[in-house]
């Protein structure tokens, strides 16, 4: 195998016996970039300076660990590098574009923030560089994290390494793309409503969306504050454990960061499931759910019941109410985050007859379709006259799910449905139902009204293409997601299948920006 097809945990044996060194594993990784980005389009900005000196970093600092590391060249390493190498020293990683970055642009996928470079890095940027992993680029998402199919982008769309033509999910599809398709060894996503978890099940990665105030959110520009958690999409779900350790554990400079202490949640895996309840909510595997995606998932259930864990059925009764819930609280807090956004502080500024019609005309040209859509939604849910019979009507039914898992959690160590109510679909299905493109995250959005952690694992194909298996915890429970993921895993091998990308040297992306965007149509280099 190429070194781009490895896992973090694989290519950290490598570089910690000498066999390889980080400049040689960024290389690899950017040569295959070339390669995909012409019809993936996952990434938004490259930055090869940037990763070339990370680096040469993180190969000073295998060179303090153990003389002998090489440099890319293959020139000896020399010494004064950081104490010792952390658990992603020398790994490839990609970033959702909605992350801030000092130096490197961050555009939420926007036309309103084509030129936002921030004087600062996010505290998960920041944890991960004093790991010493490397950065190689920003991935395309849906504008502001609002989208199940990365098609909301402001500048082009990204497309699933499984199939030409098909979407990755959204918004973090072009991070769950280009590790699928080993374009990135790592990645990071945000998740509001599934945005991790529903494209790694469309791509057939690993997504975990954290307990929400387990990874800070200081420097992830917010959609809906409530919701938001940024978490690991990576290959296996070994790598998941490794990158969330990193990033995990309490910031002061997020108000909403719980007081915990990140772990090892590798001490998590190889572990027996035997005794391991496991409850599956009848709502989740009913209506909605497509047929051959519900028999995929129930062949996985019979795998854990052949490892030794007991399976039955349970009930969440207020799941019906969760979708309603979701896009009334979500937008109305994406109208009062979105407001910074006016033409003044940063970002596009389009010129007025005053300031009121400067920072109108602003953000009708930055914002698209559907972020305007939500904004208006949210502003109408929390205007005077409708607040109680929205907003905080919805904020009682959120009582009413999170109640549910409370009572569930009783009974079962960790629930499991499907991931995404159905496989990838093809670009441009969906865009003109915004209904249809909502229910995507059917399966997903109730986890995070509730706050809790939920991984998507790959478990089979359907039609060719990827289903994602959900395994959901008590608050602060990821080791039983690790456990039960891993085991899992093991049993079944999904995670050896990899798209064969035989599409990639002729497709071609269906829509791009628009002439007067400034922005390119493929990746800064």
């Amino acid at each position: 195998m190429k070194m781009h097809e490895l896992t973090a945990h694989e290519i950290r044996v490598l570089l910690e016996r000498g066999e390889v060194s980080p400049g040689e594993v960024l290389d690899s990784v950017l040569g295959h970039i070339q390669d995909l980005e012409p019809a993936l389009h996952a990434y938004i900005t490259l930055c090869p300076d940037d990763a070339r000196e990370a680096a040469e970093q993180a190969c000073k600092a295998y060179a303090d660990k153990s003389a002998g590391a090489r440099c890319g060249t293959g020139a000896r390493c020399g010494t004064g590098g950081r104490d010792g190498a952390g658990a992603l020293c020398g790994i490839p990683i990609a970033i959702k574009d909605n992350m801030c970055t000092e130096g490197i642009r961050t555009t939420c996928g926007s036309k309103i923030l084509h030129n936002f470079v921030p004087p600062y890095d996010a505290t998960v940027i920041s944890r991960l560089k004093k790991d010493g992993a490397v950065i190689v680029g920003k991935t395309n998402m849906d504008e502001f994290a609002m989208g199940s199919s990365t098609e909301n982008s402001g500048f082009f769309d990204t497309y699933n390494p499984w199939r030409k033509g098909a979407v990755p999910g959204g918004s973090s599809g072009g991070s769950a793309a280009t590790v699928a398709a080993d374009g990135a060894i790592l990645a990071l996503g945000s998740d509001t409503g599934g945005s991790v978890r529903q494209p790694a099940s469309l791509c057939g990665v690993v997504g975990l969306k954290p307990t929400y105030g387990l990874v800070s959110r200081y420097g992830l520009i917010a959609f809906a504050s409530s919701l938001d958690q940024i978490g690991p999409i990576t290959k296996d779900v070994t790598d998941c454990a490794l990158l969330l350790g990193v990033i995990a554990g309490h910031d002061p400079q997020d108000s909403t960061s719980a007081p915990v202490q990140a772990s090892d949640y590798t001490t998590y895996l190889d572990k027996d499931i035997k005794g391991t309840r496991i409850g599956i909510p009848k709502e989740y595997m009913g209506e909605g759910i497509d047929p051959d995606v519900r028999r995929v998932v129930e062949r996985a259930v019979a795998v854990l019941r052949g490892l030794g864990a007991s399976v039955d059925e349970c009930s969440l009764p207020h799941t019906d109410y969760a979708l309603a819930t979701y896009y009334l609280i979500a937008p109305a807090e994406c109208s009062s985050n979105l407001a910074r956004f006016d033409g003044v502080r940063h970002g596009l500024q389009t010129k007025g007859r005053s300031i009121e019609d400067m920072m109108s005309k602003t953000r009708r040209d930055g914002f698209g379709a559907e972020v305007k859509r939500r904004i208006m939604l949210g502003t109408y849910a929390l205007s005077a006259g409708y607040y109680d019979a929205y907003y905080a009507k919805a904020q009682k039914a959120r009582t009413l799910i999170r109640k549910d898992f409370e009572h569930a959690f009783k009974q079962f160590d960790v629930l499991l449905s499907p991931t995404s109510p159905t496989v990838a679909f093809m670009a441009g299905e969906r865009v003109d139902n915004p209904l249809q493109m909502y229910a995507a995250d059917l399966c997903t959005i109730p986890v995070n009204l509730a706050g809790l952690p939920a991984m998507s694992v790959p478990c089979g194909f359907s039609a060719g293409l990827p289903v994602g298996l959900q395994l959901i915890a008590p608050h602060f429970e990821e080791g039983g997601l690790f456990t039960v993921g891993h085991a899992y895993e093991r049993a079944t091998g999904w995670r050896q299948f990899r798209p064969a990308l035989d599409w990639q040297a002729s497709a071609t992306p269906e829509q791009g920006p628009a002439p007067s965007d400034p922005s390119p149509a493929t990746p800064e280099m």
